[in-house]
């Protein structure tokens, strides 16, 4: 029989431009919603939620957006696990005259504001990004203080942390606040590969970062743009579950755009099939992952 595994479909993403060079990425909360139920009647289990400024189509942090995206996905499939990011507010640009001042881009916010919709809204997972680094041009900032205020907002919300690691050391930092009991065993992670500067999206980095996990880690792995589907090949052969979607890379094929999430998702079925690997249910997605029922 065909082993499940759990696709994650990341539905928009915080970057400011994807919007602009795909006009497939969804941006209003109605667009998001409706790009999560096409996603997983594709077959992802899990959809990931970011939520856009819908006149400016930058990233926002705004409950209301949220809240309606989450209503209106629950409006069409009740069973789709809902994953809602925290990584919103965790910008930082170093201001030109003073470095101390965070300067135009800078979004950099306190855990309260970072995870005030995840306890309003109780999603099943949030994500919980161990990760300070270059992101790019900017930093992504979040220290093991606001990592503890947030590891313990996820808590009282019944939400699951997603652990986001994008290096080697924050395995380690996360292992840390395991061991505290700031995160609950067994941990849920996700390897993040190709991101600008943080580890690059090669089977070495995959299975080194896999290795480094906790023994009794769940886990999925996801890469950026050409490496999106190289990534799910392997993750799923190394024993992980998979991530696609618009947030992580805009083309279905060389010189060719997604039209939709939900086309990733499809192209991600169709490869695992060939590796006799099958979509997990939402269902299935619950009892691996740990989530409650």
């Amino acid at each position: 029989m065909s082993k499940p595994v759990v696709i994650t479909c990341a539905l928009t993403g915080g970057a400011d431009i994807s919007s602009r060079r795909n006009p497939a990425v969804p941006v209003t909360p109605a667009e998001i919603a409706a790009s999560a139920v096409e996603a997983a009647a594709a077959g992802a289990a899990i959809v990931h939620i970011h939520v856009r400024d819908p006149a400016t189509t930058h990233p926002s942090m705004e409950l209301a957006h949220y809240r309606e995206v989450v209503e209106r996905i629950r409006e069409k499939d009740a069973e789709v696990v809902l994953n809602l990011t925290t990584g919103a507010g965790g910008r930082y640009v170093p201001g030109s005259e003073d470095p101390r001042t965070g300067g135009p881009g800078t979004t950099l916010a306190t855990p309260a504001e970072r995870t005030r919709h995840v306890e309003a809204l109780r999603p099943e997972i949030c994500t919980l990004d161990i990760a300070t680094m270059n992101f790019g041009e900017h930093v992504f900032m979040n220290t093991p203080a606001h990592l503890r205020e947030m590891a313990a907002a996820a808590r009282r919300a019944g939400a699951k942390p997603e652990i986001e690691v994008f290096d080697l050391g924050q395995i380690e930092l996360a292992k840390r606040l395991i061991a505290d009991g700031h995160l609950d065993a067994p941990p849920l992670f996700q390897i993040c590969l190709g991101i600008p500067w943080g580890a690059p999206a090669t089977p070495e980095t995959m299975i080194q970062m896999r290795d480094r996990l906790p023994k009794n880690a769940v886990w999925s792995g996801f890469g950026i743009a050409r490496q999106q589907f190289p990534m799910v090949a392997l993750a799923a052969t190394l024993g992980g579950n998979v991530r696609v979607g618009l947030e992580d890379n805009l083309y279905l094929s060389a010189g060719k755009l997604a039209p939709s999430n939900a086309a990733l998702v499809e192209k991600a079925v169709s490869l695992l099939a060939h590796l006799d690997f099958r979509p997990a249910t939402p269902a299935e997605a619950r009892a691996t992952f740990g989530l409650a029922s």
